[in-house]
This record gives C-alpha cells, structure tokens and sequence, in this order.
C-alpha cells in the first residue's frame, strides 16, 4: 500500500529565537547540514515506490518558502494546505486526511522540524507498523528513552505485544513529568518518549476525531469542502476553519481512543526543542564546545555560540549558550535554554513598551 506522507509545517519557531522567528521558523532553518530540516522531513519519504507525493500543511505566510524549499530537492507535493488561522495539530491533520480523500489512505504523519539521525531504522519502522495500521490501529512512534528527559511526552506500552508485529497497545500518555516522575517512568520501564509521529487510516482518525471532537472535525469538514485551490495550494475557508477548537492530536484522539498501537524504535531522534537540544545533535570540539559562525575561543569550554555576521570572542568562560542573529545576543547557561519563551516574551514586552 502506497504511504502518503503528511508533513506540518506550522510551527513559529520561538523555543530556537533569535535565529528561528515568525518568519522563518526552525523547519526552514539549515541547523544541522546543508539541507533544513523541513527538506530532509520531504527527502525521508521521496521513494515514489513506497510513498505518495508529500501533503504539506502549513502557515500562509510560508507558502513561498515551501515550494521553494521542495523545488530545491526536486520535489513536487500533492498538495500545500495554507492554514487561514493556527489551531494546533488535530484540525490540520484532518485536513490532510481529507485531502488524501478520507478513505483508507494511509498516512504517515510527521512534524517536518525533528531530527532523525538513522533513516534506515526510521523506514524499517514504517515498514513494520504498516500491517497493524491497515488493520485500523492508529500507529505512534516512540522513541526509547535516553535518560529521565523531562522536555519530553512519554507513552506507557502495554508489555504484551499485538500479535508478531513487534507493536503494542497504549496504555497511558503522560505530558512533560517532573524529574522525579520521569526517573520513576525509566525505573518502571515500558515507557517511551512520544515523537509526535503517527501512522494511520484517514478513515480510522476522521472517525475517531468526530466521536472525540465533532466540533474539530466539523470545521475542518466544512473549511475543506468550501476551500478555494491555486495549483498544488490549498485554502481551506477561512470562516469555517475559524470555528475549529485548537487542539493537539494528543488531546483530541490519542489519549481517548482504544484502538492506539505503539512502536518504540532508536532512529537518532530529537525535537530540536531548545539550544541545548541542537547542541546535543552536533559534533563537539574537543573542549565540548559547539561553535558556529565567527568565534574565537580561548580557555573556554563546553559552550555553544551560533552567530551571523558578528564575531564573538571568549575567554576563560565555560557551559554558556551565545546566540547572535538579527541584531540580537542571547547568553544564556547550558542546560536553562528550555526558558527561552520567557526571553522572547521579554523581549516584545520591552519593545511594545517603547512603541507606546
């Protein structure tokens, strides 16, 4: 069965700020090759013997960068659906599965701004969970625990497995833990981090999202139907996506439907949720140091600097974050970029204030 890719693309970027903005959000960010991690999202699933042309969903403003981004690896999509309003990840996944023609399409759902080192073992995965997803269980992939990470969602697994699928049924999810819970988590075992990466039957997620969001499913019933196309884009009316509740895939079906399998795989993932998380995926210099742009470092050790058009200097200073783009430096400590929500919120607080 041909797997028709979903990437969402409709994140803003403030967790890696000053470099990621509204504009220019991470996805579209080359911060860990040559290529951003949007396109190597759309490269994963390029195989056109295994996969469909890719279904973007995403934010309007985006739409150029998009296609741009796709036509640079030579890609062409089925479709671009340019969200009129942001209402999280369960209203834009029933989009794409309306798009893909609401039957029993399957569809590989991926947030196009993770990192997934070992693409070999990612696509093995695929491959493994596609007869459970055909048989109507809605697939996640978990990732298996490095350590007590608390900037993750966990899944409990059930520890008795679906038949020789090697999946199993989900028994519980559990939102970013407290260290201690999360320690306990690890203890108890059957736990895994939850990658936000789903495999499913359109038909089987528009079911379940109608029992468990009407309301959801409704809008996105009504803003698909009554949408306008230009090309491969999509405009779903604006007026009936409006009246969607925002709600994550997690809240709205995940957590409530019975028939959630789980697939707990180790593919080199990360969110890339923070500078801290990025600095973790790149090769450090011998002081544990990650230093991109113009730096010169000397005495110094364990630090990440990422500057654009402006040399830094360091000396004699260790575990710091240094994040110069835009016109503005952010230092930070190793290990606190987590906080980088209250450091933006500062910032256009201060400059709503001089605007007044």
């Amino acid at each position: 069965m041909i797997i028709h890719p979903v990437i969402l693309s409709g994140g803003s970027g403030t967790r890696l700020w000053p470099l990621s903005t509204d504009e220019r959000p991470k996805q579209f960010l080359a911060l860990t090759g040559d290529k951003t991690m949007f396109q190597l999202t759309a490269e994963r699933c390029r195989d056109a013997a295994r996969f469909a042309a890719p279904i973007i969903v995403g934010n309007g403003r985006h739409a150029d960068m998009i296609e741009e981004q796709l036509a640079d690896l030579g890609l062409q999509p089925a479709a671009i659906i340019l969200e009129p309003y942001a209402r999280n990840t369960a209203p834009a996944i029933a989009l794409a599965a309306l798009e893909a023609g609401g039957g029993d399409a399957l569809l590989l759902v991926m947030p196009s701004d993770h990192v997934i080192a070992d693409s070999a073992e990612f696509l093995t995965a695929v491959s493994q969970a596609v007869p459970v997803a055909r048989d109507g269980w809605m697939v996640t992939f978990g990732i298996r625990p490095k350590g007590p990470e608390t900037g993750y969602g966990y899944i409990q697994m059930n520890d008795i497995p679906l038949g020789d699928s090697g999946l199993a049924a989900a028994l519980k999810f559990v939102e970013k833990p407290e260290l201690a819970r999360a320690q306990d988590m690890l203890a108890q075992g059957g736990f895994v981090w939850n990658a936000g990466i789903f495999l499913m039957r359109a038909d089987y997620y528009l079911a379940a999202l109608g029992k468990f969001e009407p309301d959801i499913a409704a809008a996105a019933r009504q803003a698909h139907a009554h949408g306008k196309s230009d090309g491969v884009r999509r405009a779903p009316d604006a007026q009936a996506f409006a009246a969607s509740p925002s709600v994550s895939v997690d809240y709205a079906v995940m957590e409530r439907a019975d028939n959630v399998a789980v697939i707990s795989l180790d593919c080199g993932w990360s969110d890339i949720g923070s500078w801290d998380a990025l600095a973790e995926t790149s090769l450090a210099d011998p002081d544990g140091s990650v230093l991109h742009g113009e730096v010169l470092s000397n005495q110094s050790k364990n630090v990440m600097v990422r500057t654009e058009g402006m040399r830094v200097h360091l000396h004699g200073v260790d575990n710091l974050i240094v994040i110069v783009s835009g016109g503005e430096v952010v230092i930070m400590k190793r290990g606190s970029s987590q906080d980088m929500r209250a450091v933006v919120d500062a910032a256009r607080a201060h400059d709503a204030a001089r605007t007044d």
